[in-house]
């Protein structure tokens, strides 16, 4: 395998970067393969919230003893982090190739960020998440009205005895995990090293969707996708969840940022590579 070697004054790599996106792309809407993008982000994302929410409030429902349900009834809180760290796996495969799979308004910000999508696609993906999700909930009401309404939409808010800075740094945290693994199952130079890493992508994502949901869940309900959260927040439309709501925008969007820098300025060492080009190009 080729290592990173000096030669004649360079550095020769294994890999290449891709060129970073330019902030406002033009050609975009000319391109088929645009809208076909933002097609699958609103398809996965309806999908996603559809399955996912359906396994919330089945498993409310199956574990309500005042209506019939068993103590132990249902999947538990570890069949519904399966549930959105499955989807997520199986989405993210499915649709990787046509658009990135980002299935989340935080993955897409922290994704821009890094300059890996354009400004434009970064706000039609963002927009077709929110409307797929809006869709996913009401599929799910439409499904099951009754229950739907008793055992809370598979609205998120915050726990009873939780305070609004905990719940804020849980999404923080939660979030930046997620982000982070998309970076790292994602990199190019991983990817040019190792043959299989783009094939096994989707897996660490889901797992990280798991993972965070197991320790998040009691705390918030586990957004860490603003999409997720605005789909059951306005079918549900009760006052709970609109007045927690803001968290579930701020603080994915704060650890996706956060992932980004650590990510590309960190562990890619962008910040050196920029001074390095700097003092390079300004020497005499």
């Amino acid at each position: 395998m080729a290592k990173d070697s000096e030669a004649g004054g360079f550095a020769a790599k294994d890999y290449h970067d891709p060129p970073p996106a330019p902030l406002i792309d033009v050609e975009e809407f000319t391109q088929w393969s645009f809208y076909r993008a933002i097609i699958a982000e609103f398809i996965t994302t309806l999908l996603f919230l559809y399955v996912t929410v359906l396994t919330v409030i089945g498993y409310s429902s199956q574990s309500d003893v005042d209506n019939g349900g068993h103590i132990c009834g249902g999947v538990g809180i570890l069949g519904i982090a399966w549930a959105f760290g499955g989807m997520i796996f199986v989405l993210v495969y499915c649709t990787a190739g046509i658009s990135g799979g980002h299935i989340n308004p935080a993955v897409t910000f922290g994704l821009f960020l890094a300059r890996k999508v354009s400004l434009v696609r970064a706000v039609l993906y963002m927009v077709a998440q929110c409307v797929g999700a809006i869709c996913g909930c009401a599929l799910v009401k439409s499904f099951q009205k009754g229950l739907y309404h008793r055992y809370g939409g598979g609205a998120n808010s915050l726990a009873e005895g939780c305070s609004t800075g905990t719940g804020l740094a849980a999404e923080i945290i939660g979030t930046f995990v997620l982000v982070y693994t998309v970076f790292s199952a994602t990199d190019p130079k991983r990817s040019a090293r190792d043959s299989h890493i783009p094939v096994l992508a989707p897996l660490p994502i889901g797992f990280a969707v798991f993972m965070v949901h197991l320790a998040t869940i009691p705390i918030t309900g586990a957004g860490i996708n603003p999409a997720r959260s605005f789909g059951a927040a306005v079918v549900f439309n009760h006052s709970k969840p609109w007045n927690d709501h803001w968290i579930f925008w701020v603080g994915p969007f704060i650890g996706a940022l956060i992932a980004a820098f650590y990510h590309q300025f960190i562990l890619r060492a962008g910040a050196v590579k920029a001074l390095g080009s700097f003092r390079s190009t300004h020497s005499v």
